[in-house]
């Protein structure tokens, strides 16, 4: 009896240790599965979950929560890789993404724009030539969408901290003062008005440094202000890794997953940023590591899926967990 009450003891401390909330990621084992991918993202629209992009052409597949079931819809007008998708006005915009093959992936010049209601792919406005990229962070605030950082030639070379805000309704580019640092392979959240980028690396095939250079600092953008901001060593990224994904949860902002030259299995470790205090909090681990994928927030729930299960090309997954209370 003592024992199993040490036991209880030990697990509320370490859940209460991890975050504050009493939180788990479930496997979701529905009734079919989608196509197996990576390097691909994941977005919702009215109350749908898509997948799409990754190695290869791919369909979209779709996700029903209240059927569970995957639906194949129409594929991808190209290969489209390393990229974070976003939802502006229930449709999916892809930019700041790659295609071709490693390492010499080329980023695409235009914006590419699916509508899941029409199961329709159209091509929207070119990227200015100058700033195209590609494994870059993208988001959607106050109806603008914004891409920061990137890599301007796949794996080899090209790291950039270059920070945009594209206007979906009229088209224009606007230019913003770069990031702190370069960086690739990175995804991004707002949360309290302040963008988070932490993670990435310097992705060097050229060099034959790939995996090995992840980076340790976070920085902080603040729209209120306009302005940059490294944090002290101390809130460096307590895991270093690439590939990640990162969504806002509240006031917090996660990494999820990712890669590293530190391990060969994907990292399944999610960390959280807390705005308010911050500090870095840690979650729950991912059931399975993955990276090259992208996690969505709908109904209060956040929803991860595909990826690769270790660092580089594969194991590619079709596997989905959400992170419950």
């Amino acid at each position: 009896m003592k024992m199993h009450l040490k036991i209880c003891i030990l697990l509320i401390t370490f859940f209460a240790g991890m975050s504050g909330y009493a939180q788990v990621w479930q496997a979701i084992e529905p009734d079919n599965l989608p196509d197996k991918r990576h390097e691909n993202a994941m977005a919702t629209v009215n109350g749908k979950i898509y997948l799409l992009g990754g190695r290869g052409i791919k369909p979209v597949n779709e996700y029903d929560t209240k059927k569970d079931t995957w639906t194949a819809l129409n594929a991808s007008p190209i290969e489209m890789s390393h990229f974070q998708a976003v939802t502006y006005k229930n449709e999916i915009y892809v930019l700041g993404a790659l295609t071709g093959s490693y390492p010499h992936e080329a980023p695409i010049p235009d914006i590419y724009i699916f509508n899941p209601v029409k199961n329709e792919w159209r091509k929207g406005d070119p990227i200015p030539k100058e700033r195209l990229r590609g494994a870059a962070g993208a988001f959607v605030l106050n109806n603008k969408i914004y891409l920061v950082c990137g890599i301007q030639d796949g794996h080899w070379d090209g790291q950039v901290a270059w920070f945009d805000e594209y206007d979906p309704d009229t088209g224009k580019w606007k230019i913003l003062p770069d990031a702190p640092r370069a960086r690739d392979h990175v995804q991004v959240a707002v949360a309290d008005n302040h963008l988070l980028i932490a993670g990435g690396r310097l992705s060097s095939a050229k060099t034959n440094q790939v995996l090995n250079t992840t980076i340790k600092e976070t920085d902080l953008y603040d729209f209120t202000t306009g302005k940059w901001t490294t944090l002290d060593p101390e809130n460096n990224i307590p895991t270093m890794r690439a590939g990640h994904t990162a969504i806002a949860l509240g006031n917090k902002v996660l990494l999820i997953g990712g890669e590293s030259g530190a391990q060969e299995a994907a990292h399944a470790e999610v960390e959280a940023f807390n705005m308010q205090t911050r500090k870095w909090e840690r979650f729950p681990s991912l059931h399975q590591g993955r990276h090259g994928t992208q996690a969505v927030m709908l109904n209060k729930k956040i929803y991860v899926a595909a990826g690769s299960a270790n660092r580089g090309g594969g194991p590619e997954l079709n596997d989905m967990e959400v992170l419950v209370k």
